[in-house]
């Protein structure tokens, strides 16, 4: 179930670059995030209370409001391949960032599993990168920072929320802190055609209300470092779309790489073997004799 959100992420590349309108980031991100947020707090029925006030803002901000905008700002300045590539440091990211703010050491598959994964990135990107456009860059990196501090505290303090509530009050959060800059700054919204339209149709309900949904219930269920694992499925999305719907370059390197991320997934997602209980060890030896 985790697996939709990095799926679903990976395939905003191509929707961004190809059917959104590029100068307009903010009512972007506004534009996404606000209808999604609303049908899915209609769906949950549960408003935020106490802390969780100023918790959705802050959760808003990074995994909403500011990632929204950066990876709209990467989606339409890099390739779709590379946008997504550069974001899948957040496997490694997310490991750190739990070690430091949940203090879990990392598990040592999670470990393996993500840096296999991370070389099998770097494989599938080749030399693509030289002459990539350094904004693009910066953008896509910052999205992956912020983001993955965003998750790793919702992981933090949301083991008690229901994902409905958690993705409708962080899509409405993040909302409430894009649209006064969205009016400062870029003025009117921009006029929607009918492919832009069709286009943050996709990104509001299925890249955003389902993949969140997705991503914070696998947050309640899985470790931090697994999830940030799984995530690595976003560079293989993109990296595919980006060959099949916008013609860019796929060859060795590529297959190779996809090869290594999905091994890497497999590796880092294993859930660890459990020693057998003392009494359960002891009661199976008694039986024995």
């Amino acid at each position: 179930m985790t697996a939709i959100a990095p799926v679903a992420w990976g395939s905003g590349y191509v929707v961004t670059r190809s059917l959104l309108p590029p100068e307009s980031p903010l009512w972007g991100g506004v534009l996404r995030a606000l209808p999604a947020g609303l049908i899915v707090l209609i769906l949950a029925r549960r408003l935020p209370r106490g802390s969780w006030w100023w918790r959705s803002l802050l959760l808003g901000a990074l995994n909403v409001g500011g990632f929204f905008v950066l990876v709209y700002v990467a989606g339409q300045r890099l390739p779709s391949s590379l946008a997504a590539t550069l974001m899948s440091a957040s496997a490694a990211c997310m490991l750190l960032f739990a070690w430091l703010l949940l203090h879990r050491r990392p598990r040592p598959a999670a470990v393996v599993g993500a840096t296999v994964g991370l070389v099998g990135v770097a494989v599938m990107l080749g030399f693509d990168a030289e002459g990539a456009d350094p904004w693009g860059v910066a953008a896509s990196l910052g999205a992956m920072v912020a983001s993955s501090i965003g998750f790793v505290l919702t992981a933090r303090w949301g083991s008690d929320v229901p994902a409905l509530s958690m993705t409708a009050w962080q899509l409405v959060a993040g909302s409430v802190v894009l649209l006064p800059a969205a009016l400062l700054v870029e003025g009117p919204p921009p006029m929607l055609t009918a492919s832009s339209a069709l286009g943050f149709a996709y990104l509001a309900l299925i890249a955003t209300a389902l993949a969140y949904a997705a991503w914070f219930s696998g947050l309640r269920r899985l470790s931090p470092g697994v999830v940030g694992v799984v995530g690595l499925l976003n560079p293989v999305t993109g990296v595919v779309l980006g060959v099949a719907v916008a013609g860019e370059a796929f060859g060795v390197p590529q297959v190779v790489g996809v090869g290594l991320v999905l091994a890497g997934i497999v590796l880092g997602a294993t859930p660890a073997r459990r020693a057998p209980r003392l009494g359960a060890t002891s009661l199976a030896m008694q039986s024995r004799t």
